[in-house]
C-alpha cells in the first residue's frame, strides 16, 4: 500500500451537513470511490442510498446515530443502531448522552454505550463512540469515558461531531474538534483492542498526519479531496 493509499484508508468521508441533498449524497459517494477512502459517514435515511451506490466496492458505509447531540433515549439509539446495520451500515458512529456524562451519570454512560455496541455486534457491525470533546472538557471525564468504552466493548472512541458549537465571548458560535493533546489523551487510556478516530477540524494533510502520528487511524473529514491531492504530489506513489 503506497503513503497515499494508506492515508486514504484513513478517512471517513463525512456526508452529514443538514442541507445535502441526494444530489449531494450521490457525488460524494463518488468522490469516496475515486480515492478509494475507508469509508462513508452518512444521515440514518442515506444509508440504503448510499450501500447502493458504494455496493461491491472498497468503501464501507457508516452511519451516525444520536446525531449530533446525543440526546435520543438509549432504546432509540439501539434501535437506531439496529435498523442502520439493516439497510447496510456496517460502521456505528454514535454520540453519548453528553448531559449524562457531564453530570457524572457513568452507570447510564456505560450501559448506554454497551447497549449500542451489543447492538451493532450482532448485526456484525463496529461502533464508535464520540465523547464530543468541545462540550466534555476535562481530563478526568475523558479518562472515564476511554475506560468505560473499553470496558463496555467500543470499537473506536472518537473525539467529536464536528457540530459542537460552543458560543464565544464575541458572540459567534464556533467549536474546536478534534487536537492532538485528546488524541494521544485517548490513545493513552483506551484498551489495545479500541482504536481512536478524530473528527472535526481535520482540513488539511498536516492536520490527518498530526492526527495519525498522534494514535488515530481513523479521520473523519469534509476536505478529502484538497487533502488526498496535497499527498498525491507530496508522496506520489511512495
Amino acid at each position: 500500500m503506497t503513503k497515499v493509499e494508506e492515508l486514504a484508508k484513513m478517512i471517513d468521508h463525512s456526508i452529514l451537513h443538514p442541507t445535502m441533498t441526494d444530489d449531494d449524497l450521490h457525488k460524494e459517494c463518488e468522490v469516496a470511490l475515486k480515492y478509494n477512502v475507508a469509508s462513508v459517514c452518512v444521515k440514518p435515511y442515506a444509508v440504503k442510498q448510499a450501500a447502493g451506490i458504494l455496493k461491491g466496492s472498497d468503501v464501507l458505509v457508516g452511519c451516525v446515530i444520536g446525531f449530533p447531540h446525543g440526546n435520543s433515549s438509549t432504546e432509540v439509539k439501539v434501535f437506531e443502531a439496529e435498523h442502520a446495520c439493516k439497510e447496510g451500515a456496517v460502521e456505528i458512529d454514535m454520540v453519548i448522552n453528553i448531559g449524562k456524562a457531564l453530570g457524572g451519570d457513568w452507570e447510564y454512560i456505560e450501559n448506554e454505550i454497551k447497549a449500542v455496541a451489543d447492538a451493532c455486534h450482532r448485526n456484525n457491525a463496529i461502533v464508535k463512540v464520540i465523547f464530543e470533546t468541545d462540550y466534555v472538557t476535562k481530563t478526568d471525564d475523558k479518562i472515564k469515558l476511554c475506560r468505560i468504552c473499553t470496558s463496555a466493548g467500543a470499537d473506536f472512541v472518537k473525539t467529536s461531531t464536528g457540530y459542537g458549537f460552543v458560543k464565544r465571548e464575541d458572540g459567534t458560535y464556533n467549536y474546536t474538534g478534534a487536537t492532538v493533546e485528546d488524541i494521544e489523551l485517548m490513545r493513552r487510556h483506551s484498551g489495545p483492542d479500541v482504536q481512536v478516530k478524530c473528527a472535526g477540524g481535520v482540513r488539511t494533510l498536516s492536520d490527518l498526519i498530526k492526527m495519525k502520528s498522534s494514535g488515530a487511524t481513523r479521520s473523519g473529514a469534509t476536505a478529502t479531496v484538497a487533502m488526498l491531492e496535497e499527498a498525491k504530489k507530496l508522496f506520489g506513489d511512495k
